[in-house]
């Protein structure tokens, strides 16, 4: 009922894809993942070296013998990544598939195309999926407004940009932002996706590497409780409304530069929060979604959950066509 394009490229069982969150897309999460049928995908900026990176994905493979990927952002950070050195640890553990987002991945397409990586790039505008397909990405992954993380600066929701997006192109989009349980699966399938990424939601899983407190707290939000900060230097991220995020919003009003910012923005701020459950820390980047999740099991039964619930309204819906 379920296969598509993206389960047959990736050879998954389910079109259920886990985001690849910083500090969180570790060995055990990406490997319960892959285990239950979907595509892990291992987060390379939580590790700042080749060699860590490459360690790590040793791990991953002692977990788990199903497909699993990696998340490369190509953004400019302040310690960037030794991205030709990552893509070489992919080659050399037979990692299948990589996420690139931030920016064009057109440089490194010859590499991945050398070590038979399929490449999903990450977008969040039409514009740019379609420039994807023309560099010869393999999927695009179509961000919309609901996302935790960066959605872009054009405020387009999933439901409009999504169907906009496979109107645009021919490779197979995975819908992604404000997804998170197995009615939002066959939305995404009915407005044309082959699969669904989700990142909320697997952050609230038992394996994700996040203070139990945390977890708890955020079980008692809504979809009101997120907002934007870094607007102002067109780097927008969605995170949890908590007083670090009003201050940063408070500072952009008055003119803070970049340098003003880094010490409230900075991602080791972040990994304290998800470690010490303490979420005056920083910010916690999180999407709309979190007003639909009031627990955080297993990553394996979030998965069996979704597909039932998707294959319940799959039915539901094919009981209501039927003429009397």
């Amino acid at each position: 009922m379920f296969k598509t394009r993206i389960t047959e490229m990736f050879d998954l069982k389910y079109p259920l894809i886990q985001g690849g969150m910083l500090w969180l897309s570790r060995a055990e999460l990406v490997a319960a993942v892959s285990n239950a049928g979907g595509l892990g995908i291992l987060s390379a900026a939580t590790f700042l070296t080749r060699e860590e990176f490459q360690k790590e994905l040793k791990r991953v493979k002692t977990l788990t013998a199903k497909p699993f990927g990696v998340n490369i952002p190509l953004f400019p950070a302040l310690k960037p990544l030794d991205i030709q050195g990552y893509i070489e640890a992919m080659g050399e553990e037979g990692v299948t598939v990589v996420e690139t987002a931030g920016r064009n991945p057109a440089e490194y397409m010859p590499l991945f195309r050398e070590r038979g990586i399929k490449v999903m790039h990450k977008v969040t505008a039409v514009r740019f999926a379609k420039k994807a397909q023309e560099i010869g990405c393999h999927a695009v992954v179509v961000d919309g407004f609901e996302c935790a993380g960066h959605p872009g600066e054009e405020d387009v929701s999933s439901t409009v940009l999504l169907p906009a997006a496979v109107d645009a192109v021919d490779i197979p989009v995975v819908a992604a932002g404000g997804f998170a349980d197995g009615r939002g699966l066959v939305a995404a399938l009915a407005l044309g996706a082959e699969g669904v990424l989700m990142g909320t939601r697997f952050m609230m899983s038992r394996e994700a590497p996040m203070s139990d407190n945390l977890k708890e707290y955020l079980t008692t939000l809504t979809e009101r409780d997120t907002m934007f900060v870094l607007r102002s230097l067109r780097n927008t991220a969605r995170v949890i409304k908590n007083d670090v995020a009003r201050k940063v919003a408070a500072m952009e009003g008055e003119g803070a530069t970049i340098g003003d910012l880094i010490p409230l923005v900075t991602g080791s701020r972040e990994k304290e929060v998800m470690e010490t459950g303490d979420i005056s820390r920083g910010l916690l980047h999180c999407g709309q979604a979190i007003g639909l999740i009031r627990d955080f099991p297993p990553a394996a039964e979030i998965m069996e959950e979704i597909m039932a619930e998707a294959a319940g309204a799959v039915a539901r819906l094919s009981r209501s066509g039927k003429t009397p």
